[in-house]
Order: structure tokens, then C-alpha cells, then sequence
């Protein structure tokens, strides 16, 4: 990624991040692999956390990025890295290799395997899973186990509208 770009992207995911957000917990996190990162993994972390190679933490508002990053709690924000896995719930931008929610997820969420239990919004990647879906699944194989037009369609499949 251009330094530009990834500028670009922090200095908005900062000016996002609702004040009353910082005040939840720490602002930012530096993790080589959890537990050797700055904030504990029961704390959250309120604008920028970055995973070298593994972080894990409560909760994750703003800005996260990382090899493998661990929510197990929920995450509002954007979420970019290799493998991305939240326990409760998303909102925003989940874009990585390997995306996972396991509850509700609103936004757009990429990858080349995108999943979530509950998915309000749009879903890209080579194969889509979703519990529940009120949106699109745009890839290869698109799986939506309740309330889907199909519960498999390759391509394009949708639900909920």
C-alpha cells in the first residue's frame, strides 16, 4: 500500500472515532503477539491498534491492522490484515484474507473467505457464508443458511430485501 494511502486511511479512521470512544479504553495498541503487546487482551482499544504478528483484544473501535487480529468482543470501525476474527459484533470495513464475525456484522466485509452469523450489508470474496443475510454476497460460492434467495448460488446470491 502506497505511505499515502495508509496515511490517508488512519488520519480517517481518527477523525471517526467518536470522542466518547477514546474515553472506553486505550487509544492505541502495539502487539507483537498477544500476550507481548502494550494493552492487555481483556482491555479495549479506542482508535489504532496494530498486530505485528497477533493481537487480541475486548473490544476494538477505530482503526485495526495486523497479521491476525482477535476481537472478543465487538469492533466498529475499519479492519484490515491477513486474518480478522470478531467473536460478538461489526460495523464498518472488514477487509482481510480470511474475514470472521461471528455475530452480526453491518458494512462491507472482503476477503477471499468472508463470514458472518447475522450480515446486514454486503459481503465480496471468493466464498461468502452468512447465517442470515439482508444484502448481496458478490463471489465465487455464496452460502446463506436462513432467509437467503438460495441457500447456495454461485456468483450473486441475496437476502432479506
Amino acid at each position: 500500500m502506497k505511505p499515502r494511502a495508509t496515511f490517508f486511511a488512519l488520519l480517517c479512521s481518527a477523525v471517526l472515532v467518536p470522542p466518547a470512544a477514546v474515553a472506553q479504553g486505550s487509544p492505541v495498541q502495539l502487539s507483537l503477539f498477544a500476550p507481548v503487546q502494550i494493552v492487555p487482551e481483556h482491555q479495549s482499544v479506542s482508535a489504532l491498534r496494530l498486530s505485528l504478528i497477533y493481537g487480541k483484544n475486548a473490544n476494538m473501535t477505530g482503526f485495526d491492522m495486523g497479521l491476525v487480529t482477535k476481537t472478543t468482543g465487538s469492533l466498529s470501525g475499519v479492519q484490515w490484515g491477513f486474518v480478522g476474527t470478531v467473536d460478538g459484533n461489526s460495523e464498518g470495513w472488514q477487509s482481510n484474507f480470511v474475514s470472521i464475525t461471528n455475530g452480526s456484522f453491518t458494512g462491507l466485509q472482503t476477503g477471499l473467505y468472508a463470514s458472518s452469523g447475522q450480515m446486514h450489508g454486503l459481503q465480496i470474496g471468493l466464498v461468502n457464508s452468512a447465517g442470515t443475510m439482508k444484502g448481496f454476497q458478490l463471489g465465487l460460492l455464496n452460502f446463506i443458511s436462513k432467509g437467503g434467495w438460495m441457500s447456495f448460488f454461485p456468483i450473486i446470491n441475496w437476502g432479506g430485501l
